[in-house]
């Protein structure tokens, strides 16, 4: 049977980003995805002009009804916009039978908010202990530890300050950090992982967080180890920003037909 990955986030109409990206990453990548939305935006490559969150007894019902006929081998959340929706989400991944990652998205690409304060004491408290991995980049890193993230070593501090805060598994994202974009992962074993990549020069960077963090739940699905997942997602979403395709009038999606590097 096909691997079933399943994606609990907010829905972007431009496709860039959200369940849209999400479900065409977990195409390309071979499995099966199944999708919880929490959120609807009006956006395009512009910009976001609105956000409507769903009610917490909406985004259960989806949850429930899927977990109960197509039980995923991973998941993955992304913009989930209020409190309420977070602690819902957190209340059913604490049973979770198959790996969670966690996108902490607070913010979107053109600066509009998707998390107020209160959803991110929700996200750190809550959620990021029951997640498998939990994805910040920097700006999320700094909001969540209080730590001003901007270079590898400050990458490295954040990613060991959210696994003493309760995090399985930490990756503080390189896309906004000093020099080349290297990721550091740490785990609660002591584990201090950097993972490399090319800095590629694009404009065209909406839905990365979006896509990787989706990509890593795909390799997940199919039974990948989390380091591996890791590696082979950053390795394709590299090739996925150097043929973006340039739509839009904004700052525009990566290539999600970007072909999957064979192991």
């Amino acid at each position: 049977m096909r691997p079933i990955a399943l994606t609990i986030a907010g829905s972007d109409p431009s496709g860039g980003a959200g369940i849209q990206a999400d479900l065409k990453t977990f195409h390309q990548h071979g499995v099966y995805g199944t999708a919880v939305i929490t959120l609807l935006t009006a956006q395009s490559t512009r910009g976001v002009t609105r956000v409507d969150v769903c009610a917490p007894d909406l985004v259960l019902a989806q949850l429930d009804t899927l977990l109960d006929d197509l039980a995923p081998c991973a998941a993955k959340t992304g913009a989930l916009g209020s409190a309420a929706v977070v602690r819902a989400i957190a209340s059913r991944a604490a049973r979770f039978a198959f790996p969670l990652v966690v996108d902490p998205v607070m913010i979107s690409k053109h600066g509009a908010p998707l998390l107020d304060e209160d959803a991110r004491g929700a996200v750190a408290g809550e959620l990021m202990p029951v997640a498998a991995l939990f994805t910040p980049n920097a700006h999320e890193a700094s909001a969540l530890t209080g730590i001003d993230v901007r270079t590898r070593e400050d990458a490295r501090r954040a990613a060991r300050a959210l696994v003493e805060r309760g995090a399985r598994a930490a990756l503080v994202k390189g896309g906004h950090v000093e020099g080349d974009p290297v990721d550091v992962l740490a785990t609660r074993d002591g584990a201090l992982i950097e993972i490399g990549g090319e800095r590629i020069d694009t404009p065209h960077t909406h839905g990365t967080g979006c896509t990787y963090s989706a990509a890593i739940a795909a390799h997940l699905a199919m039974g990948a180890t989390l380091e591996d997942a890791i590696r082979s997602a950053k390795v394709w979403l590299t090739e996925a920003l150097r043929s973006a395709p340039g739509i839009g009038h904004g700052v525009g999606p990566v290539d999600h037909f970007s072909r999957v590097p064979t192991p």
